[in-house]
This record gives C-alpha cells, sequence and structure tokens, in this order.
C-alpha cells in the first residue's frame, strides 16, 4: 500500500487557501517529501501526518517556492530529538544550496546524506521502492521523479514441490531472497511466476512538456503535473517561462496511458481552477484540478 498526499498546490506565493508546492508519499513505514515550499510544515499537521517517518527529501529545483519551508521543517525535527539521518536527493549544488539555508538551522542532532543527481536520468533503490529522476525543462536545471514498488509473481506451490525444496524455505524465497540448502542455490524464480504490475506515481512540475516526462509516466497509476494556467490565453506566457497549462499537462496524460491525473502547482491569479476544468477534460476525462490535503492510497490489483 502507497499513500500519496499532495501537501500544497501553489506556484510562487502561499495563499490563505494554498500552500506551496510539495508532496508527500508513505511507504512501508517511512515518509518521502518532494519539495518542501513554504507552508509544508502546517500542511502536514493539517493532514495528520507525522514527520518522523520522513527520511528522504527530494527536490525538483532550487527556486524558493520549492525550498524554502525547508530550514523550518529541519529544525522541528531536531526538536524532536531526531537522531536518525535524513537523505537528501536533488541536482547538481544540493549539498551548497542546503548548507547556506542551514545558517539559520545550524545545529542538528541527525546527519544529512546528501545525492546530487548528475545524469539526465538517475534511478536510486530506497526504503522497498525505486526512485528515478528525469530531467524536465524549465529555466533552471529541474527534475521530476517517478516512483515505483514491484510486485513479485504469484508463489507456484507446484514448481516448490518439484524442485524439492523444503517448506521452510518458501517464505523466505518469496520475499525476494535466496537460501543454501545442502549445497544448493535455491533462488525465488525457481518458486515464483512472472511479476505482476507493481505502484507507480510519477510528479514533475515547472516545465515544458518533454519526451522524459511522457516516458517516465507511461502506465502510471498516478500522475501528478502541474498545470500553472488554465486560461488558455496564457500558452504564449507559459512557454516564455517554462511552465504548462492545463491542456498540455492533460495531453502528456493521455500520451502516457495514466490512470488519474492531478493538475498542481497553479499560479497565483489562479484563484479557481476547477472552472477550466471541463476543457481539460475533454482531452483527459480522468483529470482532477488538486486541492491542498488530496490523498490516495495505492493498493495492488487484487486481479493480478
Amino acid at each position: 500500500m502507497l499513500d500519496v498526499c499532495l501537501l500544497g498546490t501553489g506556484g510562487m506565493m502561499p495563499l490563505p487557501y494554498r500552500w506551496l508546492t510539495s508532496l508527500m508519499v508513505r511507504y512501508n513505514g517511512s515518509s518521502l517529501l518532494i519539495d518542501c515550499g513554504e507552508g509544508t510544515q502546517i500542511a502536514i499537521k493539517e493532514k495528520g501526518w507525522s514527520f518522523k517517518p520522513v527520511d528522504v527529501i527530494c527536490f525538483t529545483h532550487y527556486h524558493g517556492d520549492h525550498i524554502s519551508g525547508l530550514p523550518g521543517l529541519l529544525l522541528t525535527m531536531g526538536n524532536a530529538d531526531r537522531t536518525e539521518p535524513l537523505t537528501m536527493i536533488g541536482p547538481k549544488g544540493l549539498e551548497r544550496v542546503v548548507n547556506a539555508l542551514r545558517v539559520i538551522a545550524p545545529e542538528l542532532p541527525f546527519q544529512i546524506r546528501f545525492i546530487e543527481i548528475t545524469e539526465p536520468e538517475q534511478t536510486l533503490e530506497l526504503n522497498g521502492y525505486r526512485l528515478r529522476a528525469f530531467r524536465v525543462n524549465h529555466n533552471v536545471l529541474c527534475y521530476g521523479y517517478t516512483l515505483e514498488v514491484d510486485r513479485a509473481g504469484r508463489f507456484d506451490v507446484e514448481r516448490a514441490r518439484a524442485a524439492d525444496i523444503p517448506q521452510r524455505y518458501w517464505s523466505i524465497l518469496q520475499r525476494g531472497e535466496q537460501v543454501e540448502h545442502e549445497g544448493r542455490i535455491l533462488t525465488p524464480d525457481m518458486v515464483l511466476g512472472p511479476s505482476r504490475k507493481g505502484l507507480k506515481v510519477t510528479y514533475c512540475t515547472d516545465t515544458r512538456p518533454t519526451d522524459s516526462i511522457r516516458n517516465n509516466a507511461r502506465g502510471s497509476d498516478l500522475f501528478i503535473c502541474e498545470g500553472m494556467y488554465g486560461e488558455k490565453d496564457k500558452l504564449k506566457k507559459a512557454k516564455e517561462y517554462k511552465h504548462m497549462t492545463f491542456y498540455e499537462a492533460a495531453r502528456l496524460a493521455k500520451e502516457a496511458e495514466v490512470g488519474e491525473l492531478w493538475l498542481t502547482h497553479y499560479s497565483p491569479s489562479l484563484n479557481h481552477p476547477e472552472e477550466f476544468l471541463e476543457d481539460a477534460r475533454a482531452i483527459f476525462p480522468r483529470t482532477v484540478t488538486a486541492r491542498d490535503g488530496r490523498t490516495m492510497e495505492l493498493v495492488f490489483s487484487e486481479d493480478e
């Protein structure tokens, strides 16, 4: 089970009814944040979730509306006597940017581990899920992220018996671990069928449409994508400042054949995103104009 909460949906500046951009994902006892705009701490509190399990924070890029909430969050974690290490992931310059922000949060009782993304695409294995960063097209170096949870094939009792594998090892192999027994190496592929469909979430913001988004979002259960502008006459402005309209995001969702699209990162001038939803749904019917705190619980399909 994967819990996804879009904590903040605003771009550029926080509003009384809309915090700046941040996404929180919970899986297997750990939590991941993508971006940490101003108001992220309040949004987490409003949701009733906890800071304590946050062990990974990713950044798409280093504009203020995506990272300005970090110093306060670090101070809160430190004041809660956190001692577990915290991993941060982001484009080149991550350690320099974070250390500059830490001038106002200098003493922390936990270690920060930095992973700087150096390639157009880079994959990391963390806490039981796979995280892939992919470069997008903004006016500074910027990345989107895809998070995937794999699902092993079904356990095949007949194959296990035919291979003369003792029953006490079945659960170990089913967990994906190998075992040595009487000089034989027993491996999961000896007892498991083909891999089944897992869970996939893709998040991107502050970008023009790109092939990298389309390719990495393909088949996602949930695609969270910026829709800076809903007004159709704002396309020129979106191109100039390297953002996206609702309709460009909807076309990406359609082409990538995703399960659902959540629009986010709205312009401060866009007071009522839902006014433009019908036109976006004409392109991709499963489009949602997300609000702060929107949550989805993703579970493996029972049919698989």
